[in-house]
């Protein structure tokens, strides 16, 4: 597969889902709704697995990469999930978007990637004001707001550290991105399916079509592509490129709640969203190329 277009086809699902994210819990828990995609989606990876006849190690090597991955599933998606029933789905993206600041700070001590340029940190910098921006913004909405958007830092940093650890992880074990997925979704669906029968255990009376089919759409396309395709492009990508998904997203996310959703984006939003943006692009030049041009040289060189 070409590494140019799964990265594509990874920034339309993480635009897309976090929309999809919100539609999928209309009439039920947010666990029912995060639970029933985990559990869609781990049943359709081990199929195609079977299917395709993809190997699937279970070694020492192999199990600790499906776990961290399946942590890091676990931990950033609840948080997601709980904290999109206090915020729109757009701010959902950007604020994912600090992905690549902790990203890069965790590679850098755990990789080895790159040092943290007087560039990088300019950028960080940017990103934090950003943020700020937008906590100010929340101000003048529910006062839960300020959950939601807590609740989506947390989920920030354990797939920041979940991803540097896979990706470390995976320079020695050499898995398939489908394996990977089906290994972790192994260790995160049942984690989700305990947590909603300990806390919830409640089965909506009625599904609407709306929140069915975005539960379809999440355990299909977001979960078993979008999460395939995400670890097979982190097989071959540095973390900090990876991490620049988060740049178009934010845009994307927003524009489609405004459209799709009726959501209202609050010009202190757009604004704290620029900070962000800006941020990254300047902590992305702190690494001397630019991130089309390592793209090219590692397509250039995969031959998956």
């Amino acid at each position: 597969m070409s590494v140019p277009a799964a990265y594509i086809g990874v920034i339309i699902l993480w635009s897309t889902t976090p929309l999809a994210v919100k539609w999928s819990v209309v009439g039920s828990s947010f666990l029912f709704g995060v639970s029933s995609r985990m559990m869609l989606g781990a049943m359709l990876c081990l199929f195609l697995v079977r299917l395709m006849r993809v190997e699937f190690p279970w070694h020492r090597e192999a199990r600790r990469t499906y776990l961290i991955a399946g942590l890091g599933i676990y931990g950033a998606m609840l948080s997601v999930y709980w904290g999109a029933q206090y915020i729109p789905s757009g701010l959902i993206a950007v604020i994912f978007g600090l992905t690549p600041l902790a990203t890069g700070v965790m590679a850098a001590l755990w990789l080895g990637e790159r040092a943290l340029s007087p560039a990088k940190v300019a950028g960080m910098a940017l990103g934090i004001f950003g943020l700020v921006v937008i906590f100010d913004a929340g101000k003048q909405w529910e006062s839960s707001s300020w959950m939601g958007i807590s609740a989506m830092l947390v989920s920030v940093l354990v797939h920041s550290a979940s991803s540097v650890w896979v990706k470390r992880l995976g320079n020695k074990s050499h898995l398939h991105p489908l394996a990977v997925n089906t290994g972790a979704l192994t260790f995160a669906a049942p984690l989700f399916l305990l947590t909603w029968i300990v806390i919830d255990r409640e089965i909506p009376e009625t599904i609407t079509f709306q929140a069915a089919a975005s539960i379809v759409y999440l355990g299909i396309a977001g979960t078993v592509i979008g999460f395939s395709l995400y670890y097979y492009i982190l097989k071959h990508l540095s973390a900090a490129v990876i991490a620049l998904i988060t740049l178009v997203t934010p845009v994307l996310a927003l524009l489609l709640g405004q459209s799709l959703n009726g959501e209202t984006v609050q010009p202190k939003v757009w604004w704290g969203t620029a900070s962000i943006l800006a941020g990254l692009l300047l902590y992305q030049r702190g690494n001397g190329q630019t991130a089309l041009a390592r793209l090219n040289r590692h397509n250039r060189n995969v031959r998956y």
